[in-house]
């Protein structure tokens, strides 16, 4: 059971991934890949799901869950007996519960040695980063229109001394 993100850039079981993609690499790899549907594959969103009205579900062997608080999540990754888990990262099941993180990232790294876990946002935010340390592969795969990285940082506040900040410096906006 592989599941295929772009050519040449392969998840296999046994292994705790963290992917950070735009919506529709992730929605692509799901719905191109027809092996998913012999599979047990559970897919775990939050309050909220970008990709869930995009994926193909006429599998019988795919199954949803929802999380709404942090001990949600950790309760049905404990109880997972599935091939394939996808987990869908939501920030605000982790509002109030950070002291979960740490033993939802150890769940997913238990989970990740029978299974093959994904752990998918479309970009990072401090829980996703807390609970990336524990995955054996960190994927990032840039939009099309950001190849080259980040756009560089302008402001459009002057320096000190009345002129232009430079393009590379950043500074700090104060309110």
């Amino acid at each position: 059971m592989l599941i295929e993100l772009r050519k040449g850039m392969t998840l296999h079981p046994g292994t705790f991934n963290a992917v950070i993609a735009p919506v529709t690499v992730m929605v692509s790899a799901l719905n191109s890949n027809t092996d998913l549907q012999r599979f047990l594959f559970l897919y775990v969103s939050g309050n909220y799901s970008r990709l869930l009205s995009s994926v193909s579900r006429s599998s019988r062997t795919f199954e949803v869950r929802r999380a709404f608080t942090a001990h949600q999540l950790f309760t049905i990754l404990k109880e997972v007996s599935h091939t394939v888990v996808l987990v869908e990262h939501d920030p605000t099941l982790f509002e109030g519960a950070e002291t979960m993180i740490p033993q939802i990232a150890g769940m997913l790294k238990e989970v990740g040695r029978e299974s093959l876990v994904v752990l998918y946002a479309p970009s990072t935010d401090p829980s996703f980063s807390l609970l990336m340390r524990q995955a054996d592969h960190i994927i990032e795969i840039a939009p099309a229109d950001d190849i080259t990285g980040t756009a560089p940082y302008r402001s459009s506040r002057s320096s000190r001394n009345d002129g232009p900040v430079p393009c590379a410096q950043r500074t700090l906006e104060v309110s």
